[in-house]
């Protein structure tokens, strides 16, 4: 290969000067002037000598300079024609020079409002919550983390996607609405990148979240992006994770290390629509607790309890309602009421505020005449027809054979092609499967609804998010109707993906909603806050132990009559459970709460109805 020529070297020195960006192209501009003016200037001095006379090289130079900036300057020259003919060429030259630097200076003033567009400077807080990806729990993270920090000043939630920044900023201020005073600051890029999650400061942050991204295989995105992380929090701040597939949390939980809490979306969600289908309103009461609307719960240290027992306790706070305890050994709800708090133990509560949680002064009193004593209901077999398959169907249905009595039918009625895997090894269902278009009236009809104590809607992962809903509206419609008509009745529990659906179910009058997504959005906002609570909503989502509620109000206090809440406190606390509130049929359809009310003041008079529910915590 040849040697290259003195030709060549040069222009590709200049190729790469010019690839340097506007502050390189600004700069041969400025010389090229430089070189214009000295020419013009040299050649005034030789060919009009006068002028050098008159004006002296300094006067000649700015004489230059000027018709080189000014091209209008020539229209008040006069003189011999060489020096006209100078002073236009300057002034030529001048106007190409300044036409390139108006336009340089504008595209590059374009391009460093792109730049700021995309987003892509570092963000500068400390204290804040960093969300890393994209997809429809940001709107329900976003909105749960605005009010509880709307007490805040300075709140920051920095947001990092593979999406457009303004497109971001313009879709959370149409579906969150105003964030008050919390600063929602988004940035472009992919979060499994290093380099983009530099422009987090994640390392700074109070909490990092992880989401799971629409499209195939997020979990593997998730991973990644943990693995990223990893190198860059330095074991602070934690990091909070949902995972689409239980099989991954494995993997997740060795990418992310000690710090990462990780929420199992499609277990999560299992776990509430069977106990939703078994006890109306539990999803309700899940979604009030989740939320930063009312009630929340709080882990604290009561000294002042030490000492005491934990049946005592629950009548210690006037506004508070007391769930359980937190030792060395976890998290344990509605533990033994004879269970002595000790020094180490951390006191497990439902309040509206922190600041609320404080020792009453005296004793709660309660009305022993009003107190009902029950024995507990046994166990007997049951009937459930599930609509529909998806992929956490299987999941479902083992969930749901840990609760029920031995000898118990569910019937799935589906017509997907994957209906009935994976379902060997249950102890106390029996399984059928039937051949089922659940959207057709007839099909359904001849199902034979009225048989069943419980139906399950699921939502067909065959069709996208929209599609499924507005199917399950469909046979929700359907069913309802079909009860209307016959006069039958059976509790309908339905799955739903987009909570804007929700309004339009309520139409159809089911026993409960279960939004999974808006579901996992609340979990992770509120483990954005406090990640010991994981160990909470752990135990409430799980079989074993003690679990969310709704049972008769009739079991517990004489009804029709007005008690104050705290004999029904009492009443529970008896049967060796725990009482957190109550439920009103009349209120069952009323949004946004459908009539439960969750940690009432302990003197707040009530009256309950023989329809009515008190919530507690208990043993299956």
């Amino acid at each position: 290969m040849s040697r290259a020529t003195l030709r060549e070297r040069l222009r590709y020195w200049f190729d790469n000067t010019m690839s340097r960006g506007t502050g390189a192209l600004i700069g041969w501009l400025a010389l090229a002037s430089v070189g214009l003016i000295a020419l013009v200037s040299a050649l005034t001095i030789w060919l009009v000598p006068e002028t050098k006379q008159n004006d002296g090289v300094t006067g000649v130079l700015w004489m230059t300079l000027m018709r080189t900036l000014s091209p209008g300057k020539i229209a008040s020259d006069t003189g011999s024609m060489p020096f006209l003919v100078l002073m236009l060429a300057a002034s030529l030259g001048g106007l190409f020079i300044v036409s390139l630097l108006v336009g340089l200076l504008a595209n590059g003033l374009k391009n460093k409002v792109e730049e700021l567009r995309k987003g892509r400077s570092r963000v500068v807080e400390k204290g804040h919550t960093v969300l890393l990806g994209w997809s429809d729990q940001v709107f329900t993270i976003v909105g749960e983390l605005v009010k509880a920090h709307s007490s805040q000043r300075g709140s920051v939630i920095a947001i990092l996607a593979d999406h457009d920044k303004v497109a971001m900023e313009s879709e959370i201020r149409d579906r969150v609405g105003p964030t008050g005073r919390t600063r929602v600051v988004c940035r472009t890029g992919r979060p499994s990148e290093p380099a983009d999650l530099d422009l987090m400061s994640v390392g700074t942050a109070n909490s990092v979240v992880v989401l799971s991204p629409e499209g195939d295989d997020p979990d593997a995105h998730v991973i990644k992006t943990l693995l990223a992380l990893d190198k860059r929090t330095g074991g602070r701040p934690p990091v909070v994770a949902a995972i689409s597939s239980s099989g991954n949390i494995p993997a997740a939980r060795l990418a992310g290390g000690p710090v990462v809490h990780l929420v199992d979306s499609d277990d999560t969600a299992a776990r509430l629509i069977v106990q939703s289908s078994r006890q109306s309103g539990m999803s309700v009461v899940c979604m009030d607790l989740l939320n930063f609307d009312g009630g929340e719960i709080y882990l604290r240290p009561q000294p002042q309890l030490t000492g005491r027992t934990y049946g005592a306790a629950l009548s210690a706070y006037p506004n508070a309602s007391v769930i359980g305890l937190r030792g060395p050994g976890g998290v344990v709800l509605n533990p033994p009421a004879d269970t002595v708090i000790s020094a180490e133990d951390e006191v497990v509560v439902i309040a509206q505020d922190d600041s609320l949680i404080r020792p009453g002064k005296g004793v709660q009193e309660f009305d022993e005449g009003s107190i009902v004593v029950t024995g507990h209901r046994p166990a007997t077999p049951e009937r459930t027809l599930l609509l529909n398959w998806n992929v956490r169907a299987s999941k479902i249905v083992r969930y749901l054979d840990g609760y029920v009595a031995p000898g118990s039918v569910l019937d799935v009625a589906a017509d997907h092609p994957d209906a009935g895997t994976g379902l060997g090894g249950l102890r106390n269902l029996t399984v059928n499967l039937k051949e089922c278009d659940s959207t057709d009236r007839f099909q359904l009809e001849a199902l034979g609804p009225g048989l069943y104590q419980h139906v399950i809607v699921l939502s067909d992962d065959r069709y996208s998010a929209q599609h499924a809903d507005t199917r399950t509206l469909m046979t929700l419609l359907q069913l309802r109707d079909m009860q209307s008509t016959l006069g039958e009745r059976y509790s309908i529990v339905s799955e739903m993906h987009d909570e804007n659906n929700r309004t339009l179910a309520e139409v159809t009058k089911a026993d409960d909603i279960v939004i999974s997504d808006t579901v996992i959005g609340l979990l992770l906002a509120q483990l954005a806050e406090n990640a010991h609570l994981a160990e909470v909503f752990g135990y409430l989502f799980d079989s074993q132990g003690s679990e969310i509620y709704p049972r008769p109000a009739g079991d517990y206090v004489r009804t029709g009559q007005p008690v104050a809440f705290a004999t029904v406190l009492e009443s529970a606390r008896r049967r060796g459970e725990t009482a957190i509130g109550y439920r009103l049929a009349s209120g069952v359809n009323e949004p946004p709460h459908y009539g439960v009310v969750l940690n009432p003041d302990k003197s707040r008079i009530i009256t309950l109805h023989q329809d009515d529910a008190v919530i507690v915590l208990a043993e299956g």
